[in-house]
């Protein structure tokens, strides 16, 4: 159950820096100084990726997400 919901986090998390950077490329394009610019969005998906690497490595670690075997 923990590997499964840990799972459907990392997905939403790569869903949500995906819209990030669909909201960047709005803001990009609309150029209006009142609104949060591009850098704001990108910064946004730069944490969650850091997040999402972070929880990886540690499911890595801990054994409940499994690796690729080598393949010799």
């Amino acid at each position: 159950m923990l590997t499964f919901s840990a799972k459907v986090i990392l997905v939403l998390l790569m869903l949500f820096m995906v819209f990030n950077l669909f909201r960047a490329m709005f803001a990009m394009l609309r150029n209006d100084a009142t609104k949060p610019s591009m850098t704001h969005y990108l910064g946004k998906r730069v944490m969650f990726s850091a997040i999402a690497m972070v929880i990886i490595i540690i499911l890595l670690a801990t054994g409940l997400l499994p690796s690729n075997p080598r393949p010799y």
